[in-house]
């Protein structure tokens, strides 16, 4: 019995599902930043799971869900590096990285 697509949709779906309450619940914001990654890559995850099953013929090329997560990839990478540059900015002035009490838009 070998990997079906209901393997790839589950495991998405979990790490979705983690990823989701890690962008919630917590009031870290890199913590929150760490569980927008984990749901881009649970995407990425169904995505080549789907290019996978969705071959006519055995080892065919169809690459559009692995082109597809390589450009989610740089657009996590990009995000990732502005993010974490707002964070640092905001940590300078406020001393925190609390979410929660990151509520005025003017310094």
């Amino acid at each position: 019995m070998g990997l079906t697509l209901n393997h790839f949709l589950i495991l998405g779906a979990v790490l979705f599902c983690i990823g989701l309450y890690g962008a919630i619940a917590k009031r870290n914001a890199i913590a929150v930043l760490m569980g927008i990654e984990i749901m881009l890559n649970a995407v990425n995850i169904t995505m080549v799971g789907f290019s996978f099953f969705n071959q006519v013929k055995p080892y065919s090329t169809y690459l559009t869900g692995q082109i597809f997560a390589i450009f989610i990839i740089t657009v996590a990478a990009a995000e990732a590096a502005v993010a974490l540059a707002m964070v640092i900015a905001i940590y300078r002035k406020r001393s925190t990285v609390d979410v929660g009490e990151i509520d005025m838009m003017k310094f």
